[in-house]
């Protein structure tokens, strides 16, 4: 993953913790424990947490493992074309200087 997208991550990350701690600490108020309406909420709030989180780690994980195949795929198709590559690196890097000489 680029820098920008693990700041994202982490970012949100952060947010949902936030978020989460923030519940928890509604939730444990001894102020609402005669309210039975309050115990059921505070239930389902739990567990949505939960799902809410289990959800979050894995499609982090699934981001990732899908970034780490596509560079293995990118590393094979190097190593297998490696004239291919260097072609192309070739063809961008003078594309790159033309627009920049046109300036």
């Amino acid at each position: 993953m680029t820098t920008s997208a693990n700041d994202v991550l982490q970012s949100t990350q952060t947010e949902l913790e936030k978020l989460v701690s923030d519940l928890r600490a509604l939730m444990a108020n001894k102020d609402f424990d005669g309210v039975p309406e309050i115990k059921m909420l505070r239930q389902r709030l739990d567990d949505g947490l939960h799902n809410a989180r289990d959800s979050a780690v894995r499609a982090a994980q699934e981001a990732a493992r899908q970034a780490k195949d596509a560079a293995r795929a990118a590393d094979r198709y190097a190593h297998d074309e490696p004239w291919r590559v260097a072609g192309a690196a070739m063809a961008v890097g003078a594309l790159v200087g033309f627009l920049l000489a046109r300036r």
